[in-house]
């Protein structure tokens, strides 16, 4: 019988940059992570936030809109509106941050500033007060208080197929 040899030639190693690569990766997403934790630990979120602390997670097809993008949306929604407007924003969650930041950050009185709801599938976003969980494959799941009541609604369905797009409508 033979001996067995050790062999380490058929372990896989990362090259020296790889390894680099990966571990700042892993101290990225730990500081992503520990900043979120922090904003969860907040009592008052009415502070200026970043869509970057909400990571994109492309098995849920989430892509954010660019903060220019989103500040547009925002706008436009909060341009009509007063204390009596509601508005719903479906699967947009970085227009939602950016609707929070504009009102926290300008001198708008409290007879402009809209009832706004996050309708999102994203349970991290459940930090907000304004978050209701939503699945577009039950579009009508809403709580009773939201039927026949919204005045704007902005939606941005997370996958590009019929179900999704007809659901969401």
């Amino acid at each position: 019988m033979g001996e067995i040899q050790d062999d380490d030639s058929d372990i896989p190693m990362l090259s020296g940059s790889a390894l680099d690569a990966l571990k700042e990766f892993y101290a990225d997403r730990d500081a992503k992570e520990k900043e979120f934790e922090n904003l969860k630990a907040k009592k008052n979120i009415g502070d200026i936030l970043s869509m970057d602390t909400f990571t994109e997670n492309w098995n849920d097809s989430q892509f954010w809109y660019s903060q220019e993008t989103a500040d547009i949306f925002a706008r436009e929604l909060l341009a009509k509106c007063d204390n009596k407007s509601r508005i719903a924003v479906i699967s947009a969650p970085s227009v939602f941050v950016q609707l929070k930041n504009i009102i926290a950050s300008t001198s708008m009185t409290a007879d402009k500033i809209p009832e706004i709801y996050l309708l999102e599938f994203d349970e991290r976003f459940s930090i907000f007060p304004e978050f209701v969980f939503y699945d577009y494959k039950y579009p009508l799941k809403l709580p009773p208080s939201m039927k026949g009541s919204i005045d704007h609604i902005i939606c941005d369905p997370p996958f590009l197929n019929e179900d999704c797009q007809t659901k969401g409508n």
